[in-house]
């Protein structure tokens, strides 16, 4: 018979690196933890978890069985909240990933907001260098470019333009270049996130002839001077001279506004990178997680409205 802690057990593995990781989380100790993993395994009859001294990693029964915990017991959590008139304040935890950069600037300040509307919340705000939500023990994340493969429903909140920028020094010794082509003569600097090619870059820009517009399209594969798996560190180094860097319009517009950096072939248009806010599907979504959507849809205006109805499930 499955039991609560069982389900308890299996979400922290979810989460934590190692055993002994996940014993914390539990507040347990390593070797009691252990052996109920062996216990429930044999409850069982599979192999949830591979561990060694060092790491933990669930074997694919154990991602499964994961997944079905945590809901579960988001269930068990949300489940006095339908016993509750709509007038009641809203209670309990509501966890939210996202990350580092647009985290900070974006959604912490938004999450302030919300919480003075909801006193009786408990928020939890993890920043990371790649949310997701399939792997993760979030009720919302905030995703920055294109959604890949997720049972999550998807609500876009923003369209988040990607200008090409440099110090005005950089330009000044290196020059400007007018057409794409010539970034390969450019030092430029690259950003690691979401397991994307951030080496290959592509281009279009609206040319008109006689009778229509129809788009250029171009597409550079840059050799990058500098990478980083941090966009604020990124913007530093354009901002120092470093190079070119390639950048979300949230998080440059005000260096282009200080003259800190100079928008560059701003007559092309790079590959958007959308804001996006997952949520898990419409079935058990908790009262905490609709006020929280409702609090994106207000906040983003026309932008969420725009995009922010359920997109259905990415797959």
């Amino acid at each position: 018979m499955i039991r609560l802690e069982d389900l308890q057990l299996a979400a922290a593995l979810a989460q934590a690196p190692s055993l002994s990781a996940a014993a914390r989380a539990l507040n347990v100790t390593p070797p009691a933890l252990s052996m109920r993993l062996r216990k429930l395994e044999t409850t069982l009859g599979l192999a949830l978890a591979n561990r060694s001294a060092r790491r933990l990693s669930l074997t694919p029964e154990g991602e499964r069985f994961a997944q079905e915990a945590a809901a579960l017991l988001a269930q068990l959590e949300a489940l006095p909240e339908s016993f509750q008139r709509e007038d009641r304040q809203l209670s309990g935890t509501l966890r939210i990933s996202a990350p580092f950069g647009y985290g900070r600037q974006h959604i912490a300040p938004l999450l302030a907001r919300f919480a003075s509307l909801h006193p009786g919340l408990q928020l939890q705000l993890d920043l990371r260098e790649t949310p997701w939500p399939d792997r993760h023990d979030s009720d919302a994340v905030i995703h920055i470019g294109t959604v890949r493969d997720s049972s999550w429903i998807a609500r876009t909140l923003a369209p988040n333009a990607r200008w090409l920028c440099a110090s005005p020094a950089y330009l000044r010794a290196a020059g400007t270049p007018l057409e794409p082509r010539e970034l390969l003569a450019h030092r430029c600097i690259c950003i690691r996130e979401n397991e994307e090619d951030a080496t290959l870059w592509h281009l279009r820009r609206m040319t008109e002839d006689s009778t229509r517009r129809s788009p250029t399209r171009e597409t550079v594969r840059i050799a990058p001077a500098f990478t980083t798996n941090d966009g604020s560190v990124a913007r530093q180094w354009a901002e120092q001279g470093l190079g070119l860097v390639l950048r979300s319009e949230w998080d440059v517009a005000e260096s282009v506004a200080r003259g800190t950096l100079v928008r560059v072939l701003a007559d092309w248009q790079f590959d958007s990178a959308p804001v996006t806010l997952l949520v898990p599907t419409r079935k058990g979504r908790t009262a905490r997680v609709q006020a929280l959507l409702q609090c994106f849809d207000d906040s983003y205006g026309d932008g969420a409205s725009r995009g922010g109805k359920d997109q259905g499930k990415q797959r």
